[in-house]
């Protein structure tokens, strides 16, 4: 007889429930303890340990000594290789047999030579399948490679998960043993907690939440954990909850199986390599075992690594790309930096990316993936659609300090009017499980709701990767259509942005940047990596474009085309979005400032060799080549080298004959005057008319004075700027009553995220370094250059020494500093208070410039106390304004009429030593008038990151200047020569060029070079089918609008014979 129905208390029946599953409570007797069924220890276990990361061929022909469960084994970043011998019961003919493996480093299975299955406790994979049927022919005996890296799925921290890694760690195997599993038993838990989550997450108030754990309460009453015969009508049960279907209306979620994998983070680059093998291989398993189960797979450098160090892996990722299940996303060789980045480098990001992409899998990405990178530029959506991208995926604005961003999902329009579409996961997560708890999150949490209908669920472990389970997989197939929740489709990016596309007359649209209002401190930490990433964007720039000149000026050169792709890899590979950023171990740090030597190492020889081919071998003595990279004429003080390792200042005034982008020579090496133009030009050396500078330094009551006829600057005698003055206006640019040059220093003691945050709080600290009287002392005296330097205790453990210059014919005063740098959390700024008033300041950004405000009106205003800029922040109201140029640093912010550029932190994790010891680097100060547009800011701002170069050149100077290109309009910056990727003979440059103030402009681009055909084409460099550009007088007009950027195909003439 049946038992009488009975009145349920919701909180002990689902407590009841939940005791049935647990894996804590009641083991003994609940359905959980019967998980797995009869197991025995494996047949032998031996080891070997390396501090190598050895290839597998490699690892398996060392002395492995035998092993015990619970040995220790170590330290942090080694490796144990474990040789598990296996011998299988007869009696388990006909069951499903595992491995259990628990350690708490990261494992890889290896069988019959490959990697079959990544292992790891915290990635909730801790068996492997070693057959789901034992047939009577199987082999019973087997051996597994297992290789266990010395450290977690986020690395080794000491103490908390960003702690700096702790060196002495060590490792152990807590289990190895082989086990039946019992496959009904795992399909009624998987059941049984997804009943419980919809019976939590729809409460007491729902009916279908009565409905979900009554049923679960009942399985419980008919299912005998000791009685598989009594599972099947539990399983009945289920099925027919399940089994009721959704109403047309409901929500469509896009369950997308995806491992984000940090490039390096709390690890180094090459743990990587083993974490990309791990996780994939383990996806691979899960695509061959679920036809509809998809992978989306970001970043074409970890591909790269994979194909190199693991083919066999990588051919199956081929073939399951082929099928449709492993889809490529991203378009970047790594997922970068969204802000520190310059635009060029953003678009070799996607150039590097799509190619290798096309290449390898067959086509491009259609959808820029970047779910964790800490804010992003307003021009991606442009450089976006120009490397063949239309939609965006992130969900990083989910962690915003202070503003709920107001859209999941939205049209981002950028600088120059570019949209893509753009998704934010509703579930504010690219890491979720599969529980109906993140299922229903995503529905209730989705912000445009009656606008769209779709939304995307990005499941499996991240960021030390792990990726999906076949758990995961299983709940979401098996809540495909249930009535009470959302219906959930295992898809792909592709399907998503397509039903995103289809329905999206209702969208809003955002304009302008992302800013994340978190992680402000990355703009700043570890200065040495930001100063590395500058220079080497400039070094690879002057390194295109001699080569690109050599191409066109001699038949012998060939473009070193395969060492500058590894080079921009390598720069490319060190802007992921937790190295540039600082925000990383100290052992990745050092990696970054290994490659960056190389980088900085391998572009001098590059450009030496390019200047020796410009001037053609010519014999005679040796010379100087002076080349101005920069697309305008400049007159400029440069100091030359000298016999015996000294420097002579010489300067180098263009020919006058409106040469830009040019090159000349000085036949001797220690002139004191050398003429140099634009680009490419060379002519004979001549003495300056007035060599003098208009006053040289004059020092009285202990201040100095610098004056070159165009600004006036005066310092007090602890170093801080009392006036800095525009002479032909006469207009004062410090505000009255204050000092510029002001060094503070403020405590900086983030909530959690060390090297990534600065609170709002740390203003509230603020203290001015005060300087000692009497240090102030004048350096150069007249002549081309006046100077003055100072030395600054900052505190009793750092130090710092600045000269202060002024060149003759410099609208900018330069300070070079010198700081020695040990603190601990502080953050030390300069701030120069303006005698300007308005209530936004501008800032550079890539391929053009934005505002912010300068006032703190709303609290979108206010979470932005500290933000980025790349080379330049102006200040201006009308008719006169101040910029702060600088040549390495990013973080900045402009509060009322201070203008502030922040220069050192002192974070301690998760590398202690950041910043500590020597820097270096110059920041400037330029008055103007009119606005910073025509006063020629962006022009000052490049010339101060793009120094002259002084090449030592193997013969004498062709006697007349060249100059190569040239344009028309001051808004137009020509940005990039390059040589075409695919360029036959060598003989196609690509040039990019943007339009940078902000303005409709028609421009003209003069060329001396022997051009044949002209054409527009993409970012991408794919000819633009309607865009031939006639050449008239060596001449090309183009048109552009605000802020767009334009890249060109040049053909050259084939060499005369």
């Amino acid at each position: 007889m049946a038992a009488a129905p009975a009145l349920k208390h919701w909180r002990t029946t689902l407590e009841r429930v939940e005791k049935f599953v647990s894996p804590l409570y009641f083991t003994d007797c609940n359905l959980r303890g019967r998980l797995f069924g009869d197991s025995c220890p494996v047949a032998a276990l031996s080891s070997f340990l390396t501090p190598e990361r050895l290839p597998y061929q490699e690892a398996v022909q060392q002395e492995f000594r035998p092993a015990q469960i619970g040995d220790s084994f170590g330290p942090t970043w080694w490796t144990c290789w474990f040789r598990v011998e296996l011998t299988i019961p007869e009696a388990w003919v006909g069951q499903e047999v595992h491995l259990r493996w628990e350690s708490d480093g990261e494992g890889l299975v290896w069988r019959d030579g490959e990697p079959v299955q990544g292992l790891t406790k915290e990635g909730e994979k801790t068996s492997y399948v070693l057959t789901d049927r034992l047939e009577e022919g199987d082999p019973r005996s087997l051996t597994l490679y297992v290789e266990v890296a010395c450290n977690g799925l986020l690395g080794a921290g000491k103490g908390t998960m960003i702690a700096a890694p702790d060196p002495e760690k060590m490792f152990q195997v807590s289990r190895a043993e082989l086990a039946v599993f019992c496959r009904d038993v795992y399909r009624l838990l998987v059941d049984l907690e997804l009943l419980l989550g919809i019976a939590k997450g729809l409460g007491e108030d729902s009916q279908r939440s009565f409905q979900a754990l009554y049923t679960a309460n009942q399985m419980v009453n008919v299912c005998d954990p000791a009685r598989p015969d009594t599972f099947p009508v539990a399983q009945v049960l289920a099925s027919r909850f399940f089994g009721q279907r959704g109403g047309e209306s409901q929500h469509t979620i896009h369950a997308v199986g995806h491992c984000h994998i940090d490039t390096a983070w709390l690890w180094p680059f090459k743990e990587t390599v083993r974490k990309c093998a791990r996780s994939w291989v383990t996806a691979v398993q899960l695509m061959e075992q679920n036809p509809e189960f998809i992978f989306a797979c970001s970043q074409a450098q970890q591909l790269y690594w994979v194909k190199s160090h693991y083919p066999g892996l990588y051919a199956r990722l081929q073939e399951f790309a082929c099928r449709g299940q492993f889809v490529p996303v991203g378009g970047t060789w790594v997922e970068m930096d969204g802000n520190l980045p310059s635009g060029e480098a953003m678009v070799r990001q996607f150039l590097q990316g799509q190619n290798f992409f096309l290449r390898e899998f067959g086509k491009m990405c259609s959808e820029f993936w970047l779910p964790d990178t800490f804010g992003y530029s307003a021009q991606l959506p442009q450089i976006m659609r120009g490397c063949g991208i239309r939609h965006f995926l992130t969900q990083k604005l989910s962690w915003n300090l202070v503003n709920s961003f107001p859209h999941h999902t939205f049209f981002w329009e950028g600088l120059d009017g570019s949209r893509v579409l753009a998704h934010f996961p509703p579930g504010d997560s690219y890491g979720m499980q599969g529980s109906v708890e993140e299922v229903l999150k995503t529905v209730v949490k989705n912000r445009d709701k009656g606008r769209t209908n779709h939304s995307a669920f990005l499941f499996g472990f991240g960021d030390g990767g792990g990726g999906p389970t076949q758990t995961m997989v299983d709940r979401l197939k098996r809540l495909h259509n249930t009535d009470g929740l959302p219906r959930v489709q295992l898809s792909s990016p592709g399907r998503l942005f397509s039903a995103l596309e289809s329905d999206s007359g209702q969208l809003c649209t955002w304009v302008g940047e992302l800013f994340l209002e978190l992680h402000n401190g990355t703009y700043t930490t570890h200065g040495q990596i930001k100063k590395g990433n500058r220079e080497c964007e400039r070094i690879l720039h002057d390194v295109e474009l001699l080569s690109s000149l050599a191409v066109a000026r001699s038949t012998q050169f060939l473009y070193p085309a395969a060492q500058l792709q590894d080079l921009w890899r390598l720069l490319l590979l060190n802007q992921f979005h937790d190295v540039v950023t600082g925000s990383c171990i100290e052992l990745v740090a050092e990696e970054a400032m290994c490659h960056y030597e190389d980088i900085r190492a391998h572009g001098s020889t590059l450009l030496n060799v390019a200047a020796a081919a410009l001037c053609a071998g010519e014999p005679g003595p040796e010379g100087l080549l002076i080349v101005n990279t920069l697309p305008w004429k400049r007159t400029e003080v440069l100091a030359l080298p000298r016999p015996g390792g000294a420097h002579s200042l010489g300067l180098t005034p263009s020919p006058g004959d409106g040469a830009q982008h040019g090159l000349c020579s000085c036949s001797c090496p220690h002139l004191t005057a050398a003429p140099a133009a634009a680009a490419a030009c060379v002519c004979s050396a001549r003495a300056p008319a007035d060599s003098a500078s208009r006053t040289p330094p004059t020092k009285t009551d202990g201040s100095v004075t610098l004056d070159n006829g165009i600004i006036r600057v005066r310092l007090d005698p602890t170093g801080c700027l009392t006036s800095l003055v525009l002479l032909a206006s006469g207009r004062e640019a410090i505000a009255e009553g204050t000092v510029g040059n002001q060094f503070v220093l403020f405590d900086d003691v983030p909530l959690y995220w060390d090297a990534w945050d600065v609170m709002d709080y740390h203003l509230e600290t603020r203290k001015p370094v005060l300087g000692q009287a009497g240090t102030l002392a004048v350096g150069t005296e007249g002549g081309m250059r006046g100077s003055a330097w100072f030395l600054l205790q900052i505190s009793p453990n750092s130090r710092l020494s600045q000269e202060v210059v002024l060149d003759i014919g410099c609208p900018y005063v330069r300070f070079h500093t010198e700081v020695h740098w040990h603190e601990a959390h502080k953050f030390l700024k300069v701030e120069f208070p303006a005698r300007v008033r308005s209530p936004q300041a501008t800032y550079e950004v890539q391929f053009g410039h934005l505002q912010r405000p300068t006032h703190h009106n709303t609290s979108w205003d206010w979470a932005r106390f500290e933000v980025w800029a790349h080379r330049w922040v102006d200040l201006s109201e009308h008719g006169f304004g101040l910029a702060l140029l600088n040549d390495c640093k990013y973080g900045a912010s402009v509060r009322g009429s201070v203008l502030s550029l922040s220069l050192l932190r002192a974070p301690k994790a998760p590398d202690a030593t950041t910043d500590m010891g020597r820097h270096e680097f110059t920041y400037a100060l330029m008055p103007h008038k009119g606005s910073f547009q025509d006063a020629g800011v962006i022009r000052a701002a490049y010339s101060l990151n793009f120094p002259l170069l002084a090449l030592p050149a193997p013969g004498p100077a062709p006697a007349a200047a060249w100059s190569a290109f040239s344009l028309s309009s001051p808004a137009v910056v020509l940005e990039t020569i390059k040589q075409a990727e695919s360029s036959p003979q060598g003989r196609t440059l690509v040039l990019r060029l943007y339009e940078a103030h902000g303005s409709h402009v028609d421009c003209w681009l003069h060329t001396s070079l022997p051009v044949q055909e002209a054409a527009l084409c993409d970012l991408l460099e794919r000819r633009d089918p309607a865009g031939h550009l006639p050449l008239q007088d060596d001449r090309l007009k183009l048109t552009f609008s605000p802020f767009q950027v334009q890249s060109l195909l040049l053909v050259l003439q084939p060499p005369p014979n």
